[in-house]
């Protein structure tokens, strides 16, 4: 009897071992097929902006074009936030306004300038209020006093507005009553319920517009006059005249004219030129694609981008290789 039960006990241990081991070998396999995927944390800003709204689709496509590579999007305060996350190898590439963009690789307001790079131009940002429809402000002027949501706390709007305002003689935190909102996404209520006369934003698709757009007291779109324009630009020459076509949002029968940069996906200085590389082959082969998913996504392309870098040299080396190899750059 008790040969038996040692018996027994044997073939439990040698089958739990077996059991063990085929478990292990699982673990094994699953990691071995993980470690062919290049994982890629994507920094984008805070949710009911325009910068997740693209980082989500950017992801989908992309994982959908490669499927060793799994771009992983998170939400975080916006551009001021993702530049430090990127210096500091926290994430491996991030959405980051023009402004933003611009002073950091220019090294303006800090001790020097950053060694991020340049994956891709995003699209253009042309900067303007909206306001409800039946609201009596018309100029930018006309909302001196008032309060104006300017956008999320670290986020590269607000940044905007101020080159803006500042190229017309106005200062945004004096002459207006700021407000930096949390989420992106509660500024169009507060314009709705009259906690706010307008609210600043940018580019075309950009989900605040098109909330208060499709609103039942709808809309109407405040931007920089022709002088204003001009002024601006000879005080800010970084700034571009931009356009945002009519139709960009429900009920906007006439294109506007404003001004603005481009907002960009920088890279961590140390990502690896071959994943870089790698990153740009895979966007600009599905451009078609992406543009088809989001409005915006139509500006994505490698042309666009060594037109709006501010220095070519700024461009990832590995992305600068796939450009060279198709003709974009030289």
């Amino acid at each position: 009897m008790k040969f038996a039960v040692m018996i027994c006990a044997g073939v439990l241990l040698l089958a739990g071992g077996a059991a063990a081991q085929e478990g292990s070998k699982t673990i094994s396999n699953a990691t071995s097929s993980n470690a062919t995927k290049t994982t890629i944390s994507f920094a984008t800003a805070t949710p009911g902006g325009g910068f997740p709204l693209y980082g989500n689709a950017f992801a989908e496509v992309m994982n959908a074009a490669d499927p060793t590579l799994s771009i992983e999007p998170r939400n975080t305060k916006g551009s001021n936030e993702n530049i430090p996350l990127l210096e500091a190898d926290s994430v491996d590439i991030a959405t980051v306004a023009g402004e933003p963009s611009y002073e950091a690789l220019m090294g303006i307001g800090r001790p020097k300038a950053t060694k991020l790079k340049i994956l891709t131009a995003m699209y253009s940002s042309p900067g303007m209020f909206v306001v409800r429809a039946d609201s009596p402000y018309k100029t930018i002027h006309d909302l001196v006093g008032q309060p104006v949501a300017f956008g999320a706390k670290g986020s590269g709007l607000p940044i905007l507005s101020r080159y803006i305002l500042d190229g017309i003689g106005l200062k945004q935190d004096e002459d207006f009553k700021s407000i930096y909102l949390d989420r992106a996404g509660d500024g169009p209520a507060m314009v709705e319920d009259g906690r706010a006369a307008a609210l600043w934003g940018a580019g075309i698709g950009w989900p605040g517009f098109s909330k208060m757009a499709e609103s039942a007291s709808g809309a109407r779109f405040i931007a920089p006059d022709t002088d204003e324009i001009a002024r601006i630009r000879a005080k800010h020459t970084f700034l571009k005249p931009l356009t945002i076509p009519a139709g960009s949002y429900p009920k906007q029968t006439e294109a506007i004219a404003s001004v603005g940069s481009w907002s960009y996906i920088l890279v961590r200085e140390t990502l690896p030129d071959d994943v870089a590389y790698r990153l740009a082959k895979t966007l600009h082969g599905v451009e078609a694609t992406f543009c088809t998913k989001l409005a915006q996504a139509c500006e994505t392309t490698a042309a666009n981008t060594v037109a709006a870098a501010p220095d070519i040299n700024l461009i990832h080396p590995g992305v600068l290789r796939y450009f060279r190899e198709i003709g974009v750059a030289k």
